[in-house]
């Protein structure tokens, strides 16, 4: 009996680590051979660009053919509000306990930082960026993984149409399916290449910007870097444990790790869709839920990136010698980070429209850009890595909601397993 529960362990665990190892791996070569560690770079954006070349079409056949096989519209309104009930209470969590840990340990205590001058910085109309955050004015601008949540609109638009014509669009419901199938296989043998490409990634970006962190920055990391980690095995306790109990907490960190490594490494929501999807599936969640919570909780759930959002905030009251206190203060702070957390959706260091953000609504001089943006550079990993497994831990959540407490035992994924 041992043995067998040896062997099942490495079978499990047996990707996790060899990822996990890689990411090691490439940190130490990149920490002993700084700036030239950037030779790798390129095996790891292959890996990258594979990734996001898949990540647009399969985002599009995942929530359309969901959407579209829909019988019940209810179903889909009861998924989509109670997916957004739930972001709204998981980000509110997230901003105020960062609130707390900015008051408790201020980040820009005895912080000196001069300030460059910022070049060809545009101001930033709120209104005008909700637009561009939701719409896009041409077809072609829509294949495009600068504009996901557009996209998202488009195909649940699209998959509902699908739903309403009925019977004569069975047809194209089906071709979504089978194209759902096919571009999860394809990310199945992408991940293959994964700890190469992973590996080498991470060499490259600890060799190059590794010496940041311990520069005038690193009060800002001591703080955000810990409640990460903590966050991450405290709350995520907490939400994967209403989901489903003891067993939804073990299924959850059994299988999230995957995720959470590749999220640290490439930095992007959007890059990471596929693996989580996958993962998802393999947790339990059924294909309707995690095809439409997944996605969009790529673009618009960020519980990392409010709270890096807020860090910056309070960073910069602090270089500024601005008191960060007081309930409208904070109430401001709470409605900006959830705003940049939207408009930095799943780009890679794709944080500078939110902090272009930050810096017009709260009045800073342009010349402070640079100091946020490098900050916001520097939490990307870990708020990415919050952001992604968030988004699995909420498509748990929402099939509690939906399914009751008892969902896991239902096998909700069971016939899907035996059809891939």
């Amino acid at each position: 009996m041992p043995d067998v529960n040896k062997k099942s362990f490495w079978e499990y665990y047996r990707f996790p680590i060899i990822l996990l190892s890689s990411i090691i791996l490439g940190s130490i070569i990149g920490l002993i051979i700084g700036e030239k560690a950037s030779v790798l770079k390129p095996l790891g954006d292959i890996f990258l660009n594979i990734m996001f070349t898949i990540v647009v079409p399969l985002v599009f056949v995942t929530i359309a053919s969901a959407v579209s096989s829909m019988v019940d519209m209810k179903r889909l309104g009861r998924i989509i509000g109670s997916m957004l009930a739930v972001f709204i209470v998981t980000g509110l969590i997230a901003s105020i306990i960062m609130i707390i840990t900015v008051n408790i340990f201020p980040p820009a205590e005895g912080v000196n930082l001069t300030m460059e001058s910022a070049e060809e910085i545009e101001a930033l109309s709120t209104v005008d960026q909700i637009v561009k955050a939701i719409t896009v004015s041409d077809f072609p601008d829509l294949i495009s993984r600068q504009n996901m949540l557009p996209l998202i609109v488009f195909s649940i638009f699209f998959g509902l149409c699908v739903s309403l014509v009925g019977e004569k669009a069975k047809p194209v419901a089906n071709l979504l399916n089978v194209l759902s199938d096919v571009f999860l296989k394809m990310v199945s043998l992408v991940m293959y290449y994964a700890p190469i490409g992973l590996g080498a990634y991470f060499a490259s970006l600890i060799g190059t910007f590794g010496p940041e962190l311990l520069g005038s920055y690193a009060r800002a990391m001591v703080v955000y870097y810990p409640l990460c980690i903590l966050y991450f095995f405290i709350a995520f306790f907490f939400y994967s444990y209403f989901a489903g109990g003891k067993k939804g907490v073990e299924v959850y960190f059994k299988n999230i790790f995957p995720v959470a490594v590749t999220s640290l490494a490439t930095q992007s929501s959007i890059a990471t869709l596929p693996v989580n999807l996958s993962i998802a599936k393999r947790i339990g969640v059924s294909k309707d839920i995690r095809d439409i919570v997944i996605p969009i909780g790529a673009t618009a759930h960020m519980d990392g990136s409010c709270m890096s959002a807020i860090l910056k905030i309070s960073f910069m009251f602090g270089i500024f010698d601005v008191p960060f206190e007081g309930i409208g203060t904070y109430v401001t702070a709470v409605i900006i980070s959830v705003l940049s957390g939207v408009v930095m959706s799943g780009v890679p260091g794709g944080g500078l429209i939110g902090e272009m953000l930050i810096v017009n609504l709260y009045g800073f001089p342009l010349e402070s850009f640079p100091i946020i943006a490098t900050i916001g550079y520097l939490v990307d990993p870990p708020a990415t890595m919050i952001n992604v497994t968030g988004d699995t831990v909420v498509s748990m959540m929402v099939t509690r909601i939906l399914e009751g407490k008892n969902w896991l035992s239902k096998k909700l994924t069971a016939n899907e397993v035996e059809k891939t």
